[in-house]
């Protein structure tokens, strides 16, 4: 089941996904469920910094900026 699914660092810029399941641990996990993204949030993915590296998503009404390590470890469905 887990094959359909993409890490969030993956998703193209301007295209959208679904939450489906978070890896990461301790106060990391945290913060990404008190940031909102808990299964089934839409996620869409704004743009790079200049140097590629955090990206910002649009969450929930409000613009995000996650860094590539945290993405890697919220996996997404594309839409």
């Amino acid at each position: 089941m887990k094959d359909k699914y993409i890490s969030l660092n993956n998703l193209p810029i301007g295209k959208k996904a679904r939450v489906k399941l978070l890896t990461s641990e301790g106060t990391t996990r945290r913060r990404m469920l008190d940031l909102g993204l808990i299964s089934d949030t839409v996620i869409e993915a704004l743009q790079k910094s200049p140097s590629g590296d955090p990206v910002a998503y649009y969450i929930r009404g409000a613009v995000i900026a996650l860094r590539s390590e945290e993405a890697a470890k919220i996996l997404v469905e594309a839409l």
